[in-house]
């Protein structure tokens, strides 16, 4: 089996075990995703998705946000980690937004990697959830995954393992995949405690790369 036959093996099974693909972060509009996943930094979705609901209690928009003090956004969002870097990079975020794109959020690539505090991961995320294009969002558990089914071969740099699965996973159903591989990360395939391979729907075709058995 090709490494392209094995991903397409791996696509559909999540499929079926999966069938409701989406974003564990809460958000209605599309700035709201960028502030989420600059706080998903180290810290839980869950954990986010509380936190959020104070921070845009106080600021429903974002031009709210953009004119809020950074030291008022660090407040709030201090229990994810980070406070005070996150709470510049999303100042700074939507204040940029505000300036130079109308207070919308870019459907380019290029574009949202320009944003402060944005990554290949974010933009990627964005592109996928929000616009519904091609992407493919190279996040821990992701890394982990492809690496233990043999997708990838020990590489463990986000845009190297992005790289190499565009070259395997069909364009169309990277967003979604992904979305699944965290599923698959949280619930069997997990990080903390040993891997639930008894009960993987993967388990005859998953390479087990870095699991002792």
């Amino acid at each position: 089996m090709t490494k392209k036959q094995l991903a397409l093996e791996i696509v559909n099974r999540l499929k079926q075990e999966y069938p409701m693909a989406e974003c564990t972060l809460d958000y209605d509009e599309a700035w709201k995703l960028l502030v989420s996943v600059r706080l998903a930094a180290q810290c839980t979705d869950a954990r986010v998705n509380v936190v959020t609901e104070e921070l845009y209690r106080k600021y429903p928009t974002a031009q709210a946000l953009a004119d809020a003090d950074v030291e008022d956004i660090e407040e709030i969002v201090k229990p994810c980690g980070l406070g005070h870097s996150k709470a510049r990079d999303i100042s700074a975020c939507m204040k940029t937004l505000q300036e130079q794109y109308g207070g919308k959020v870019p459907d380019d690539f290029d574009a949202l990697l320009k944003l402060p505090g944005v990554g290949r991961k974010s933009a990627n995320l964005i592109m996928g959830d929000v616009f519904g294009k091609p992407a493919i969002v190279t996040d821990t558990h992701c890394i982990r995954l492809v690496n233990r089914m043999g997708l990838v071969d020990h590489i463990k740099e986000p845009k190297k393992v992005e790289m190499a699965l565009w070259k395997v996973i069909p364009p169309e159903e990277g967003s979604d995949f992904c979305h699944r591989l965290v599923m698959h990360g949280r619930e069997v395939c997990t990080a903390r405690t040993k891997p639930h391979c008894g009960r993987c729907c993967l388990q005859d075709i998953c390479k087990k790369e870095g699991i002792e058995t």
